[in-house]
């Protein structure tokens, strides 16, 4: 996946086996946010295929349908973000936790935030709480959750529950019909019904919204972060 300013003769096009070509201008910055979200649209349409061998294109369009306007029911809880980013504006470490293919969003959450606002963060998988990460929890290190519906819905509250137990001050972004609430220390964004495969992509956007303006909050200069560059010269 490569920006306009990447020529199609370059080496990393021709070495790969398959190429995507993202015609937008130039970033100022190596936070490569819609990189990720096309290639996380790219990957979830190749998970479908291997799933169901060949695969019509049509199911691919019945599949990714709802995703234009479960991205705008996203973007429309940004108010409840910034509010959030007011709260981490003031802290110096953060968790986040994410279960299966959502640890990698987990992943990417921790990874903006202490790109663009300096804030410490690291991502573990939920699975792994007691194995070292529970050490770390306090009341002055939030932790952020991605809860979506699916299958490890009822683990990952068993992992919120030991945080709370902990005295951890817990962000949720939870899927609508989680049925997890708001309470002592134990903040909860709406996201909506869970899309399946889509999910991930949908669970990204809040996570990157929240390093935005978190590093607004902290007066950091989110087109340049400090020590990063576009390119890498030394190994």
């Amino acid at each position: 996946m490569c920006e306009k300013k990447t020529l199609i003769s370059s080496s990393i096009p021709m070495c790969a086996a398959h190429f995507l070509w993202r015609k937008k201008s130039a970033s100022a910055c190596l936070r490569a946010r819609e990189v990720l979200l096309a290639t996380n649209g790219y990957t979830t349409a190749l998970n479908l295929r291997a799933r169901a061998g060949v695969f019509p294109v049509g199911s691919y369009i019945i599949v990714t349908e709802p995703l234009p306007a479960a991205l705008q029911a996203v973007l429309a809880l940004e108010p409840q973000l910034i509010a959030w980013a007011q709260d981490f504006a003031s802290k110096e470490n953060a968790l986040f936790l994410g279960r299966g293919a959502h640890y990698p969003i987990a992943q990417e959450g921790a990874l903006k935030l202490k790109e663009i606002s300096y804030i410490h963060a690291e991502a573990y998988a939920a699975g792994e709480l007691k194995h070292g990460p529970l050490a770390l929890v306090t009341s002055a290190m939030p932790v952020v959750t991605v809860a979506p519906n699916d299958a490890l819905l009822e683990k990952l509250k068993s992992n919120m529950q030991e945080v709370r137990a902990r005295g951890g001050e817990l962000f949720v972004l939870a899927d609508a019909d989680t049925r997890i609430e708001n309470s002592e220390g134990v903040h909860v964004i709406r996201m909506p019904e869970h899309y399946g495969v889509l999910s991930p992509i949908l669970h990204v956007v809040p996570l990157q919204l929240l390093a935005y303006h978190t590093a607004c909050a902290r007066g950091t200069d989110v087109d340049k972060p400090r020590n990063l560059a576009k390119s890498v010269t030394v190994e």
